[in-house]
């Protein structure tokens, strides 16, 4: 009897599954799919091309069986094709997208919001295998804008050509994240920045990203944003207000930019263990662009175990701009990697404070630099920094 149960059991299970799993061919059967979507529903959708413009609310899974949209075949992923933008997705949880390649919007590709509701924000999303291409050209328009989003990741994805006033990814006033594993190019000459976390955006990694010549500011950690936008509202904040506070960035490519790293309006950044490849300007930036009562100065940045190589002819101020309002002494500099390719005795940089252990004119000795590839060759002087020195998640340095 036990095992006729079991049995039984089994092929309702079956069953449900079965019934949760649908295939749409069209973006009227999408939106009727997710309006019937219950918790562990897959949404599959076929090969083929989808007008842009779908909007999607109040979708629901749970932790044990979240809602799933993706591709019937990821050999042939779906294309949302035009329109302002491709999806926007408002006040959802515990939802993923899988395998879907966006292209072509006017304004952003995809958009993920809280609703306007600051107070219950749209939580626990997975956007994985993404490609997000030929955004606005030209303006502020995102590949992808999140706002109001908690408790996240972005993996795998691959962002190109969003508009030339924009971000890759642009953030504002989301918390608990993770961006791992993601490629992202912006088109020649345009571009503001690969990725921007700012409006109170906290507790977020970007880690083990490459970014080719991915707009002035590689990464934006921080900005600048009107003040009735950030979450939570500066005036429920406890401490003093922040763009952004607790990011880390690590174990990332950076091959050109104006700045690879900027830190505008933070309060607390660690930067670590990154590979920076011929910045046409600067390695980093430390700046205030929300110059408030209520806001600290940019301070508490940390910076450490990176590999920068730089030509003398692109470099400006030691390869450290440093502007107004902002607190350069709280920063700290450790056992990073300094490379003056044409002129090695010029390889050491003007830092706001000492360093800690720096090396200054040793050749990283690259395997293949001019095939992009950035691993370092055996002996390196380089060795235990840079990209592939990131010590596993949770290892104690």
């Amino acid at each position: 009897m036990r095992r006729l149960a079991a049995g039984v059991l089994c092929l309702a299970w079956l069953s449900l599954a079965q019934a949760q799993e649908v295939t749409v061919t069209n973006s009227a059967t999408l939106r009727q799919a997710v309006r019937a979507a219950q918790p562990g529903a897959r949404i599959l959708l076929a090969p083929g091309d989808y007008p842009g413009g779908v909007y999607l609310e109040n979708i629901h899974g749970t932790a044990a069986a979240p809602i799933v949209i993706g591709a019937a075949d990821p050999a042939q992923p779906p294309r949302f094709v035009g329109g302002t933008e491709a999806l926007h997705l408002s006040d959802v949880s515990y939802l993923e997208l899988h395998n879907l390649v966006i292209t072509g919007q006017t304004g952003n590709g995809l958009n993920l919001d809280d609703g306007g509701s600051f107070d219950t924000p749209a939580h626990h999303v997975t956007l994985a295998n993404l490609v997000v291409l030929d955004i606005g050209p030209t303006g502020n328009h995102d590949g992808i804008k999140l706002s109001g989003l908690d408790d996240f990741v972005i993996r795998d994805c691959q962002l190109e050509r969003w508009g030339d006033g924009g971000s890759g990814v642009d953030m504002v006033g989301c918390h608990r994240g993770l961006i791992e594993g993601c490629h992202f190019q912006a088109r020649e000459g345009g571009g503001s920045n690969a990725i921007q976390n700012k409006g109170g955006t906290r507790d977020l990694v970007i880690r083990g990203n490459r970014f080719d010549n991915a707009g002035a500011r590689a990464i934006n950690i921080g900005g600048s944003t009107g003040l009735r936008f950030f979450r939570p509202q500066v005036g429920d904040l406890p401490v003093e207000g922040f763009e952004a506070k607790d990011i880390t960035v690590e174990g990332n490519v950076f091959i050109g930019s104006q700045a690879p790293l900027a830190f505008v309006g933070v309060d607390g950044a660690v930067v670590r263990f990154n590979t920076i490849v011929m910045p046409t300007k600067w390695a980093l930036r430390i700046l205030q662009e929300t110059v408030l009562p209520e806001f600290v100065p940019c301070r508490k940045g940390v910076f450490t175990d990176n590999i920068i190589v730089f030509r003398s002819d692109w470099w400006g101020e030691g390869g450290c701009n440093i502007g107004p309002n902002t607190a350069p002494e709280t920063f700290r500099f450790a056992r990073n990697v300094w490379f003056c390719q044409d002129r090695p005795d010029r390889s050491r940089p003007t830092l706001p404070t000492a360093e800690e252990d720096g090396v200054y004119g040793a050749d990283p000795q690259f395997v293949d630099a001019d095939n992009g590839d950035y691993t370092l060759k055996p002996g390196s002087p380089a060795a235990g920094h840079g990209h592939t020195a990131l010590p596993a998640a949770g290892a104690v340095l």
